[in-house]
């Protein structure tokens, strides 16, 4: 069954006040580490999502509207069968992936797209479905829809769509809020510009902060969000972090609580693509500051904590990717501040859409390209 959540028209502002605390945008370099960079396979079609797999291999999407198999040697398969029809474009397309926790036994997966809605309109969905493995492939089958952004818009960006599961088992998913549709952010009618949270089969916490609230889509833990391509949950404390792309300048990273708002846009430490300020300036009591912000822009996408053994010193901290930049951000985190900061990649010239830890130690990048490649950095001996 399709679960379609109930339509809405209200604009409302919640109740949460908390009192605004300083934001950070600047570290001390912190050591550089002399890394080795493999170029695993390349001809990746805009790749956007990874997965790793227990037989060995990874699952990546491809924002045309395939997803693909690749082996440790970088082979790449042939396209996965059963996808759904995807809207492509600008940022729309297939989008992210993640594992069930129990995939070694259900084979499920969870995927995000731009769903084609009808009069050219379109929004963030997550499908929950059976994933096949076969020597040279796989198939996609029993495909359930159990989440759809409301409302549908017309356009081709700002379609969020990290994936995330919470240590309780309920599932994180981050949506944009469509670019054209910025006041949407602080509408909690929509699901435009919101961390989603629901369970694993798409139902609603009980604890969700808004539910009850018939003014507010139950689905919602936090809003005022412009672009999330970034989510991670630490493993250490179970607390969500989130990138999310400014205008010029004003990337965030978040810690997004039940319930919060996050400002945008009324408050941004970005300005407009035509130099002009956004909103109300950049702090406003109710409304939270990031852990940090980039300016200028680096573009932020991907976004993983490292936990292995490979890298030395490096447990603990968040590896964020970076578009424009071109770089994966290695952020040292010390009482959820950021105290240091490592560009790695900077002299790559490659967008990294994703970043992840592999179950070898080493990190694992996607580039966003007609060419794409799928990079594993070790550290040199």
């Amino acid at each position: 069954m399709l679960l379609k959540p109930l339509a809405l028209t209200f604009a409302v502002v919640a109740t949460f006040v908390s009192p605004v605390s300083a934001a950070q945008t600047q570290a001390p370099p912190a050591p550089k580490t002399n890394i080795v960079v493999e170029t695993v396979a390349t001809g990746l079609k805009n790749p956007w999502g990874m997965q790793f797999l227990p037989d060995g291999r990874m699952l990546v999407t491809e924002r045309p509207g395939s997803m693909r198999l690749i082996t440790k040697d970088g082979k790449i398969s042939e396209p996965i069968a059963g996808l759904p029809n995807v809207v492509q474009g600008g940022q729309a397309g297939l989008l992210d992936v993640l594992l069930a926790p129990d995939f070694t036994t259900s084979g499920i997966i969870y995927f995000s797209y731009s769903e084609p809605r009808g009069a050219f309109r379109n929004g963030t969905s997550v499908v929950r479905a059976k994933l096949t493995l076969a020597d040279g492939s796989g198939t996609i089958s029993d495909g359930i829809v159990i989440f759809r952004q409301e409302p549908a818009v017309s356009g081709r960006h700002h379609f969020g769509s990290r994936l995330a599961w919470a240590k309780d088992g309920t599932l994180f998913i981050t949506t944009g809020e469509r670019a054209t549709e910025r006041a949407s952010a602080q509408d909690l009618s929509t699901h435009l510009g919101k961390v989603i949270r629901i369970n694993a089969d798409g139902t609603v916490p009980k604890d969700n902060p808004f539910v009850g609230n018939d003014k507010a889509r139950p689905e919602i833990w936090s809003y005022g969000h412009r672009n999330m391509q970034g989510a991670a949950v630490d493993p250490a404390t179970g607390q969500l972090w989130t990138t999310e792309h400014g205008a010029q300048g004003g990337d965030e990273l978040n810690t997004p609580m039940a319930g919060k708002n996050y400002g945008w846009p009324v408050i941004t430490w970005g300005i407009d693509y035509d130099g002009s300020p956004i909103g109300e300036g950049t702090t406003k009591d109710g409304m939270e500051q990031p852990v940090y912000y980039w300016k200028p822009s680096i573009a932020t996408s991907g976004l993983a904590f490292y936990t292995g053994d490979l890298f030395k010193g490096w447990k603990g901290n968040i590896l964020a990717g970076g578009l424009a930049a071109g770089v994966v951000e290695r952020l040292v985190l010390e009482d959820g501040k950021v105290t240091a900061v490592e560009p790695l990649l900077a002299d790559q010239g490659d967008r990294v859409r994703d970043v992840r830890q592999g179950p070898d130690g080493a990190v694992y990048v996607l580039t966003d390209d007609t060419n794409g490649k799928l990079l594993r950095l070790i550290p040199a001996q």
